[in-house]
């Protein structure tokens, strides 16, 4: 079996993630596996340890792979600040990631320079919303690349 994330689950307070994070691990991914009920918007789960709670926290965020690495965009919608797993992410990089029945654990890095570029074009390319997002702050929105752990 696979080692996955051990702690304490803290669903999130915002109805709509704890709803759908909890009706794609119900079924292993064959439901609620898109954003919005878009089929052009598919989504995974991302569990990360909470930076000051150390609490599990899981978030669907935007599907964007390539050749087995993902990445997370930190938009939140576009807002003025950072969504709270960012922080999650720099404080333990090592989160749970499921894309389908199976989650795996995978490392989280913080990407700069051309190799943000890189994996910011491919995220416009899967889902052009996050320009926009970009285009509604001055923050640079962080975007993070998620590698398995061996």
């Amino acid at each position: 079996m696979t080692e996955l994330l051990e702690g304490v689950y803290e669903p999130s307070p915002a109805d709509w993630v704890r709803e759908q994070v909890e009706t794609y691990e119900a079924t292993g991914g064959r439901e609620a596996n898109v954003l919005r009920g878009n089929p052009d918007w598919p989504i995974v789960v991302i569990t990360s340890k909470g930076a000051a709670s150390g609490k599990l926290r899981k978030n669907p965020v935007m599907r964007v792979e390539r050749d087995g690495a993902y990445v997370a965009i930190g938009s939140k919608g576009g807002a003025p600040d950072n969504p709270a797993w960012v922080a999650n992410f720099l404080a333990h990089p090592v989160v749970q990631l499921q894309d389908g029945p199976e989650p795996a654990l995978y490392e989280a890095r913080l990407v700069q320079g051309n190799e943000r570029k890189d994996w910011w074009d491919l995220a416009v390319d899967t889902w052009d919303t996050y320009a926009s997002y970009q285009a509604k702050t001055d923050r640079e929105i962080p975007v993070f690349v998620l590698t398995p752990v061996s």
